[in-house]
């Protein structure tokens, strides 16, 4: 099995390359929807949510919403960095049990572990290569604006509340640039395919 990190920025688009690959036969785990299931209603995490930031973040339905939170976290760093203490264990649980389950059913698997922020919780180790999505901050900027709704100041704060995504470059073992065309990037997502096939191998034959 191969446990492929992949990260980039907030509307770098790397979801996208996710879905491309997944098309292709990689098995995707989702860090945003591990989050997810982490803060459903009445669990462990909702509550420590509910206690320290308040029932203004809940929506009719009781569950957490991710736009009122997020609107309190991106503002303060320190709420932020209190945010992650609460969720990201239980992530970090689910996705290795997830990923055991695999190595055990799929040993042949290309696993994407869409993180984030794999390199601010310093998961780098925790997986067999790295690939960065990148798209251009002025890119992300105008996709947020575009696809959120987001003013441009808000745009911005939401890019400056993340590791600058020229800062991951040096770091990553594999790149797709994506601030071109659907097109050119489905191109280097298949060459790039090939490549995640030829290091499974190497590393089943190597094991």
């Amino acid at each position: 099995m191969l446990n492929v990190g992949l990260t980039g920025g907030i509307a770098s688009g790397k979801s996208t390359v996710g879905r491309m690959l997944a098309d292709k036969g990689a098995v995707v785990i989702d860090f945003d929807a591990l989050a997810r299931i982490v803060v459903e209603p009445e669990g462990p995490v909702w509550r420590a949510i509910v206690e320290s930031f308040g029932r203004d973040v809940l929506g009719a339905d009781r569950a957490i919403d991710r736009r009122k939170l997020g609107a309190i976290v991106f503002a303060d760093r320190r709420k932020r960095e209190l945010l992650n203490r609460l969720v990201h264990p239980a992530v970090l649980a689910e996705w290795r049990e997830r990923l055991a389950k695999i190595r055990a059913e799929q040993p042949e698997a290309i696993v994407l572990s869409d993180i984030p922020l794999l390199f601010e919780v310093d998961l780098k180790p925790q997986v067999d290569l790295v690939l960065v999505v990148y798209a251009s901050p002025e890119e992300q900027i105008r996709r947020m604006v575009a696809r959120n709704g987001y003013s441009r100041e808000e745009a911005m704060a939401r890019l400056a509340s993340q590791m600058p995504i020229d800062a991951k470059l040096p770091e990553a073992d594999l790149v797709v640039r994506n601030d071109g065309s659907v097109e050119e990037t489905r191109s280097t997502v298949d060459d790039l395919w090939d490549e995640l096939q030829k290091r499974e191998r190497r590393g089943r034959e190597g094991s």
